[in-house]
């Protein structure tokens, strides 16, 4: 026999159900967390260890603020490794950037974006484009693209996507400026 459709029948059943989804989504949250934990630290020691000349032990974490933007950053022996975001054409725009201890451009690594894919999703595909920032010296060339004066060839079409990656490279550059002054950031 049915139960009969009321308000309280309703409220109830209605709760047992919810209260029966977030047990499933709460258990399933709690089974995958350290999973998907340990591979982000995968990934950041991944990222860490193709933009920087080979080092030994492990990286420090750090942040430190430059004009009014927190950076994290990674220290090693042989340079820093700058998380550094920007927006592009899509939106946000992350990436990795080591710097040697002599403050040239090690190399660069895209962490994330939203980039049209085929244009300024090229950002991490394209070999010229990516190729010019490793061992980029800022105190010898500008960090901008061509169209706006500077040392980069933009990829094509995607000028906007361009400006935003040089825009983030620059940054860490500055993030390394500064703590090569005395500014040592904080934990």
């Amino acid at each position: 026999m049915a139960a009969e459709s009321t308000l309280k029948n309703m409220v109830l059943c209605l709760s047992a159900v919810c209260l029966i989804c977030a047990a499933v989504v709460g258990g399933a949250y709690a089974m995958t967390k350290e999973p998907i934990d340990e591979a982000a630290r995968a990934k950041t020691t991944a990222s860490i260890a193709a933009v920087l000349p080979e080092f030994a032990g492990t990286p420090e974490q750090a942040s430190v603020n430059v004009d009014g933007t927190d950076y994290t950053y990674y220290k090693t022996d042989s340079g820093c490794a700058v998380i550094s975001s920007t927006s592009g054409f899509g939106g946000a725009l992350t990436l990795m950037v080591g710097i040697a201890s002599d403050g040239t451009v090690h190399n660069t690594t895209v962490l994330s974006h939203t980039e049209t894919p085929g244009l300024g999703a090229k950002c991490t595909t394209d070999e010229h484009f990516i190729g010019q920032f490793q061992g980029f010296d800022p105190k010898q060339k500008s960090l901008t693209v061509k169209k706006d004066g500077g040392d980069l060839d933009a990829i094509t079409a995607s000028t906007i996507t361009s400006r935003a990656y040089a825009l983030a490279v620059s940054n860490a550059v500055k993030v390394f400026n500064k703590l090569n002054e005395g500014g040592q950031g904080n934990e």
